[in-house]
């Protein structure tokens, strides 16, 4: 099995905090700084220190700690396409191919 977690939470918010304190936890791992990891994530020290204290920041900015902490591949993953488990389901699939959403709720 990898390292991937299933998060069975409810709310966006408790998901920022464990990412949070995961990248906290790599972070001291390598014996650095949030002024250390800012600098080689090329963020601001108060944006990185909000993100630990909340769990708030750009995507833009997680991706760069990401990018930081050698951990980019895992966001590769995020919503990566479907994996099929018959020849059945693949066909399906392709014979319909959306293009728009008919939903708004």
């Amino acid at each position: 099995m990898n390292n991937m977690i299933a998060f069975d939470i409810l709310n966006p918010g408790e998901v920022a905090m464990r990412i949070a304190a995961r990248v906290k936890a790599r972070r001291l791992e390598l014996d650095l700084t949030q002024e250390g990891l800012a600098v080689r994530a090329g963020i601001k020290f108060a944006t990185y220190r909000r993100f630990e204290q909340t769990g708030e920041i750009s995507l833009k900015g997680l991706l760069q700690i990401g990018f930081a902490l050698n951990a980019l591949s895992e966001f590769d993953a995020l919503f990566a396409q479907r994996q099929y488990q018959s020849l059945d389901e693949v066909l399906n699939e392709q014979s319909v191919t959306r293009k728009r959403g008919r939903k708004n709720e």
